[in-house]
């Protein structure tokens, strides 16, 4: 049983909140003024989990490397080959653990990860063709999060193009290849397995369709890179004739299990086709911006029917509430006009949707029967002390970070409390020992 300060519940902050708690389910919501004897007491404003549905944990290594002089994505990218040349499933494995451990420092309890690094440098597949896949599983157990793992088919380096040379590994040959080797993975407690299409560049157009139906078949979902870059949209334009979104609308990958990640450089037809299809969207501000990417049209997308969520991408920050409140900031920058998403809106799109984008529709909600998965964020540090009770949503969106996240719940079990995590007690030093590790 826990007794909540403050509690979000819906669209409002109420007090005294106590979650009864039974196995890995929230069974009962009620009012208390007072902690019930017995209960965990929760001081601050407890959310349900956040929802990291976009993450690459290998860049979480890149971080600060990239950001020393200028470049574009595209040498940003080859910094990236770079260390993805020196993962091992070990390697990975330690590095992954100490990533989601401040993920879940951070109030995330589930994560999607886009997972691309299946074989060798060399390109041929481990003695355990899923050894990398099966790393990220590990690591999330081990750090006590959720994972979506969202693998990735990844087979050409460009339209009509074969993998270069540190691209190979990412390549299983073919797309039913790919579907050979993903279906010998296994769902568990803790773990939703989907499928991923690197972009429209990786994946030639006639193998679409075999990804598509392979998610399709299981009902797991589907997530793609979809226009993060012009030379994307130029690329498919000169060798299809159409945009990467009508090319996947016209090999059925587009709908409501699917999610396009960035979604940031759309035509007016392109919105359309990804609402109307109810294809959700995947924001990653501070990634988009740390790339100088562009700013998507999310309020567009959303008019249109597209769903959003967020995602930390290349980890350039690990900080769901800074996602939530860039994507306001970023369209207030944009636009000139304030007031774009409520609190509400931002907290459901890191919590809710995030959670419903990755496969875990029984998340991210403090209700009877759903996962007792939660988060509280401190509302009397510096960053977030003085707004009254009642604007505990607007003070956690637009004034608290990741340093406010003092305990955190994954099904009934606490992973985070006081700021301490419980399985990972000094994520800063296996952090380091992983990132030196790889330097090469």
């Amino acid at each position: 049983m826990y007794w909540l300060e403050h509690a979000w519940l819906g669209d409002v902050a109420e007090p005294g909140v106590v979650l009864e708690v039974g196995a890995d389910r929230i069974t009962a919501v009620r009012r208390s003024e007072t902690p019930p004897p017995g209960a965990v007491v929760l001081r601050g404003f407890t959310i349900p989990g956040l929802a990291n549905a976009h993450s690459h944990a290998f860049h979480r290594a890149l971080r600060g490397t990239v950001q020393v002089g200028s470049g574009t994505f595209w040498t940003w990218r080859e910094v990236m080959y770079g260390v993805a040349s020196r993962l091992t499933p070990e390697s990975y494995h330690a590095l992954a653990r100490a990533v989601y451990a401040e993920m879940a420092l951070a109030g995330v309890t589930a994560v999607g990860e886009f997972h691309y690094v299946h074989h060798a440098p060399d390109g041929r597949p481990y003695a355990d063709p899923n050894a990398m896949g099966e790393a990220l599983i590990a690591a999330a157990a081990d750090a006590g999060i959720r994972i979506t793992l969202l693998d990735t088919a990844y087979l050409s380096s460009g339209f009509g193009a074969a993998p270069e040379p540190h691209q190979v590994r990412f390549s299983d040959g073919t797309a039913d290849a790919w579907a050979d080797r993903v279906s010998r993975l296994k769902e568990r407690d803790g773990v939703r397995l989907g499928a991923a299409i690197h972009s429209v560049r990786a994946v030639p157009a006639a193998q679409l369709a075999t990804v598509a139906e392979w998610a399709r078949e299981r009902e797991a979902p589907l997530h793609v890179h979809l226009s993060e870059q012009t030379a994307e949209n130029e690329a498919c334009l000169a060798a299809h004739g159409c945009t990467p979104s009508q090319l996947l609308a016209e090999h059925g990958v587009l709908g409501a299990r699917t999610t396009g990640v960035h979604n940031t450089h759309l035509t007016d037809g392109d919105i359309t086709l990804l609402g109307s299809s109810g294809t959700g969207t995947c924001m990653c501000p501070t990634t988009e911006r740390d790339l100088a990417d562009g700013i998507g049209p999310a309020v567009a997308l959303q008019a249109a029917g597209s769903p959003l969520s967020l995602g930390s991408d290349s980890h350039a920050v690990i900080d769901l509430l800074e996602e939530a409140r860039a994507m306001e900031l970023d369209e207030r920058l944009r636009s000139r006009t304030r007031g774009h998403w409520t609190a509400a809106s931002l907290l459901r799109a890191a919590t809710e949707t995030g959670h419903a984008a990755l496969g875990w529709s029984d998340a991210g909600r403090l209700e009877a029967g759903a996962l007792a998965d939660f988060t509280t964020v401190r509302l009397d540090s510096v960053r977030t002390v003085g707004a009254e009770p009642r604007l505990a949503a607007e003070t956690a969106v637009f004034a608290a970070t990741a340093a406010d996240v003092t305990d955190v719940v994954v099904g009934g079990r606490v992973i985070v409390r006081d700021g301490g995590h419980a399985l990972v007690p000094d994520a800063a030093t296996a952090l380091s020992e992983a990132i030196t590790a790889l330097r090469g």
